[in-house]
């Protein structure tokens, strides 16, 4: 099938359950792909393949090594191995998002594929694997966002590179947009653990352009094109959106908060009368309030600043205080140390003392399993402020080094 035909003439096909960009003349390329990788100039065609047998399903190399896997690829993709370089993903073709943007005569083309629901990581995130020992440290998800980026004009050798470094700020520019959540840490995502890029330059062309940074026009049209497009095909593959983003528990996931978690401190409770199907509506109408989403964004803004030194300890519980406030639940209580350990679980039992305050209050009337006083159909949630002060000596929360999600299937990651 074919997808698209760049502004050079050349053709960008799905078929076999890959992407591939056939070239049409002399082309400067610089692959992250394990066959023919690097900076090349005899290349006829780049790939992205879809490494799995179905969505969801688990996937097998069909070589002994990677990199023999895929040549085996382009051998099956009717290619040239010593003349193509590919990448592969769990991401699913049908998923892609191709955009283009223009300036005079330059037009720069993203294709790209993704998924970092249960794969998105932070530069500097623990390891998964060694590669000395050879020993795997945690088990990885699977998710890959992978990028062929073209641009119609010459580039020289520097400006090559120079673009994949604007491709990579404008990839992770798109997940901090979108406060994707790295899967490995407390932190922000910036790509996935397997992510792949592929850069074409038209060594054809009459213009050759020194410089991809984000002060020339090439830059620009890089950072554009790629978020654009990243954005698409994060949602095509998971839903990944600003409207799903728009949820409290989206924001404190990374932070060891869910619904489980809140539902499970509110059984512990003497007086607990909600089952978990009417503690889950509940949850779901008072949470969804705007007023509460932008104070728990403020709340886990403080803590990535404490985390990153630009605030201290006390000041990040003094400012939760005021968001936490805000929202009747009282402070957070506790003697203010400078230390980050002791600040999170305090901070964090507040929030969850408030939220679960907010989600209950005026249960007594309803969600006794016996259909007895129970909220009818249609009838509207009440506002309710709540007065919950954190008890600096209960149990701190616990935050897991790989939080909790809800996804929807992305398969195998690109490394099999």
């Amino acid at each position: 099938m074919l997808l698209s035909r760049l502004c050079t003439g050349e053709e960008v096909h799905f078929y076999k359950k890959s992407i591939v960009l056939f070239f049409n003349g002399q082309r400067k390329v610089l692959s992250t792909g394990p066959q023919n990788g690097g900076l090349r100039e005899n290349l006829t065609a780049v790939f992205n393949n879809d490494g799995t047998n179905g969505a969801g399903m688990a996937a097998d190399l069909i070589a002994p090594t990677y990199q023999e896997h895929v040549i085996l690829l382009a051998r099956r993709l009717g290619l040239d191995p010593d003349t193509a370089s590919g990448i592969t993903t769990a991401a699913q073709m049908e998923n892609v998002a191709i955009k283009s943007k223009s300036y005079k005569d330059l037009t720069v083309t993203a294709i790209v594929t993704g998924g970092v629901e249960v794969n998105g990581g932070r530069a500097g995130d623990p390891a998964a694997w060694d590669e000395f020992s050879e020993e795997a440290l945690v088990q990885p998800g699977h998710g890959t966002i992978n990028i062929i980026l073209h641009i119609n004009m010459d580039l020289s050798e520097g400006a090559l590179v120079r673009s994949l470094v604007t491709c990579t700020e404008a990839k992770t520019a798109a997940l901090q947009e979108l406060m994707a959540p790295s899967r490995y840490s407390m932190g922000l995502a910036t790509g996935s653990g397997t992510d792949g890029t592929i850069i074409v330059a038209n060594a054809d062309s009459p213009v050759r352009l020194e410089n991809a940074g984000k002060h020339v026009k090439l830059g620009e049209l890089i950072g554009i094109t790629v978020k654009e497009a990243l954005k698409e095909a994060l949602f095509l593959q998971t839903g990944l959106s600003a409207e799903l983003q728009h949820s409290v528990l989206r924001r404190l996931g990374r932070f060891g908060i869910t619904d489980d978690l809140l539902f499970e401190r509110y059984a512990e409770q003497a007086a607990a009368s909600l089952n978990k199907a009417w503690f889950e509506e509940r949850l779901e109408a008072r949470l969804s309030q705007g007023t509460v989403l932008t104070q728990m964004s403020l709340i886990a803004h403080l803590l990535d600043q404490m985390f990153w030194g630009l605030i201290s300890p006390s000041e990040a519980m003094a400012a939760a205080d005021v968001q936490l406030a805000a929202l009747g639940m009282g402070v957070v209580g506790g003697t203010g140390a400078e230390d980050t350990t002791a600040a999170l679980h305090q901070i964090l039992a507040a929030v969850v003392k408030g939220l679960v305050a907010m989600i209950t209050a005026d249960a007594s009337v309803v969600g006794s399993g016996d259909g007895q006083g129970d909220e009818p159909d249609g009838r509207p949630v009440p506002e309710t402020t709540v007065a919950i002060t954190a008890d600096p000596d209960a149990d701190s929360i616990a935050v897991p080094p790989v939080p909790g999600a809800e996804t929807r299937d992305e398969g195998p990651d690109d490394q099999l």
